[in-house]
């Protein structure tokens, strides 16, 4: 069975060179560049197997978020994968919220992208799988788990710590053996850690 994807990219060289990749690959894909044109696809579809869709769609700077928050409440229930940058904590925070179940950090490869899309087919899941996965890898304790997931929410250390009634230097010290204990050394390589590519 062909597996059918729309892909919403509105940078027109990088959107031709994976849709290309993708058919090439046995993928049958609609591809849009934005939000509106990726929505107008998808009422039109009897079928789909997945959404890529990048964030940011041209002048639209959340495009694809809202995207993502149409499709979910529409109740779509296929894998949406959002192409970020991981550094961005409050588009990050928003894609968390609205269950995208894969975020694919640029630059990436085709092969990259299908890995992804096979898993995530495989086990039908949503990015919970993924955090859980990560955070028992690194055999955190319960309560540097509880401020990893907050890590991976987007708050700030401060906003952490108010959220758990811990002190600034609390927060900072279980930060730190989070990281240690993933092998990481910053927000964006514990994001790789959970997320990889």
């Amino acid at each position: 069975m062909t597996r059918r994807l729309l892909l919403v990219e509105d940078e027109e060289g990088s959107r031709a060179l994976l849709e290309e990749a993708l058919v090439a690959r046995g993928f049958s894909v609609k591809s849009t560049a934005d939000r509106a044109a990726a929505l107008r696809a998808f009422a039109s579809e009897d079928h789909l197997d997945a959404v890529v869709t990048d964030v940011v769609l041209a002048e639209d700077e959340d495009g694809g978020l809202e995207l993502v928050s149409a499709l979910r409440e529409s109740g779509f229930p296929a894998p949406i994968i959002v192409i970020t940058a991981f550094a961005d904590k409050r588009r990050l925070k928003r894609a968390l919220e609205l269950r995208v179940s894969y975020l694919l950090e640029k630059p990436f490869s085709a092969e990259q992208l299908i890995s992804v899309l096979r898993r995530l087919w495989e086990e039908a899941d949503d990015l919970s799988h993924y955090v859980e996965q990560a955070l028992s890898r690194a055999r955190l304790t319960p309560k540097e788990s509880e401020v990893a997931r907050l890590l991976l929410k987007g708050l700030s250390n401060d906003e952490i710590a108010h959220a758990l009634n811990n002190s600034d230097k609390t927060v900072r010290q279980h930060v730190s053996s989070v990281y240690h204990k993933a092998g990481v050394s910053s927000r964006a390589e514990f994001f790789h850690f959970v997320f990889p590519t």
